[in-house]
């Protein structure tokens, strides 16, 4: 918890450090593959390399470990998990086709035949992970909707929803200086 904490509060260092005495404590469990993932979101942030290095880590650690009995268990990771984690990083490292690719996939995962949303958690931050990549792609107007669409219902988790929208703003304002459009997304973030 102490290196989700500390990531969320944008303190990156820490939670490399946090992520790695856990990892030091937590060898050959399902909280090492989620503490590589804490770790590779920080370095990600931090604007480090060797994220490649740890996803595949953490998919092989992953691939040892038995499936989880209680998937639902936020301190268990099972493979579908970890797409969600490595979509949050490559999005940071910018690698804008596999954070689609992941995104969609994780959206796939986790709407019913009926169109239920099983995970309204993840699909949010797979939108939210969707409108970054419109926004790289010069498409402002989507962007804002997907980053609306991301932050209006169903996130437990306010705390890191409202980290990853936040980041979204900003590479927004930077990328679209002066375009109002971006307001929208802006008044969504604040009735979070």
């Amino acid at each position: 918890m102490t290196a989700w904490f500390a990531l969320t509060q944008g303190r990156f260092r820490q939670a490399v450090d946090a992520s790695r005495r856990g990892q030091a404590v937590a060898q050959g469990t399902s909280v090492q593959v989620q503490l590589l993932a804490q770790e590779a979101k920080a370095r990600a942030r931090l604007g480090e390399s060797g994220l490649s290095t740890l996803l595949e880590s953490g998919r092989d650690l992953l691939a040892e470990l038995p499936y989880p009995d209680r998937p639902d268990n936020h301190f268990k990771v099972d493979p579908a998990k970890w797409d969600y984690y490595s979509m949050d990083i490559h999005r940071m490292a910018q690698d804008n086709a596999r954070a689609s690719e992941y995104a969609e996939s994780v959206i796939n995962d986790n709407i019913a035949p009926d169109g239920t949303e099983l995970s309204p958690m993840r699909i949010a931050e797979c939108r939210l992970t969707l409108a970054f990549v419109a926004g790289r792609e010069g498409d402002l107007e989507q962007a804002v909707n997907l980053g609306v669409e991301g932050l209006k219902d169903g996130r437990q988790s306010k705390v890191h929803l409202r980290m990853i929208a936040s980041e979204l703003d900003q590479e927004l304002r930077q990328r679209f200086p002066g375009e109002g459009t971006v307001t929208g997304l802006e008044d969504a973030l604040r009735a979070v």
